[in-house]
């Protein structure tokens, strides 16, 4: 397999793994979601005890906030493989990003004891743009370094 080939292959693995975990969370019926968090919460204690969690909301939160950025860094890795010019392969991440948002907090109509939320479509939203920039941050170091690197 060439090597752009397996970039792509590896690229859409990641993303098709990090949708089906995104929306499987989505599909959990309230009570086992709120489990889930409250698992997730107490082995953050543990680990973290400064950090002084207090309640389960910031959590959920920040877990909206984080998988959503982990899903702008993949749609921004593709789409910089697949477009030559840079305004699609920004602006394409960040519409799929709030597309996979919005889809997200519908499914939840249809899970048991759950209900969307127009701001988590901003927190994950927000989220994709994070993801998006911490690539275009990393690919601009690792640029900037191997031009140097050459001279």
């Amino acid at each position: 397999m060439k090597r752009s080939g397996l970039r792509l292959f590896l690229c859409s693995a990641y993303l098709t793994a990090l949708l089906a975990f995104i929306w499987g969370n989505s599909l959990l019926p309230g009570q086992q979601s709120g489990e889930l968090s409250g698992f997730v919460g107490d082995l953050i204690k543990k680990l973290l005890p400064f950090l002084h969690l207090d309640g389960m909301h910031l959590l959920r939160k920040a877990a909206h906030f984080t998988e959503f950025a982990a899903l702008g860094l993949g749609f921004a890795w593709l789409f910089g493989m697949l477009c030559k010019n840079r305004l699609p392969a920004l602006g394409l991440p960040l519409v799929c990003g709030a597309s996979v948002a919005a889809i997200d907090e519908t499914i939840q109509i249809f899970s048991p004891d759950r209900g969307p939320s127009i701001t988590d479509v901003g927190i994950d939203t927000a989220g994709v743009i994070t993801g998006i920039l911490f690539l275009k941050l990393i690919y601009s170091c690792a640029h900037s370094y191997f031009r140097k690197i050459k001279k």
